[in-house]
C-alpha cells in the first residue's frame, strides 16, 4: 500500500468498456512525515470518492483489482481509503481535521 495525494484528473471518453463509469484520477505518492513529493504520479481508479488535495492510500498491481468495483478491471492502481490519520513513532504526521488550518 502506499500513501498519495490526490492532484489531478484523467477523463477518456474511449476505453475499455470495463472502465466505464470508473473515476480515474492523478496521484502522486508522498512522503508520510512531509507529504512532500515522492515518486512519479500514476492515473488510479477512485472506489472511496476521493477527492483533489486528499491524501489516500492505494494499492498497485494485483491488489489494485481485489476491490468489488475493480474485479476483472483492467487496471494497475486503485485508491481504496482516504486517510484520516497517519500517527508514526507515536507523533502524528499527518490529521486531515487539522490540515486546513
Amino acid at each position: 500500500m502506499n500513501i498519495c495525494r490526490v492532484i489531478g484528473t484523467v477523463v477518456s471518453t474511449t476505453k475499455d468498456e470495463k472502465l466505464t463509469g470508473k473515476k480515474l484520477l492523478v496521484v502522486q505518492p508522498v512522503d508520510m512525515i512531509t507529504r512532500a513529493p515522492d515518486g512519479k504520479a500514476l492515473v488510479a481508479i477512485d472506489t472511496v470518492h476521493a477527492g483533489k488535495g486528499e491524501i489516500v492510500m492505494t494499492v498497485s498491481g494485483s491488489s489494485a483489482r481485489q476491490t468489488k468495483a475493480t474485479q476483472g478491471v483492467p487496471v494497475d492502481a486503485t485508491i481504496i481509503a482516504i486517510v484520516d490519520t497517519i500517527e508514526i513513532d507515536g507523533k502524528v504526521t499527518y490529521d486531515k481535521m487539522k490540515e486546513g488550518e
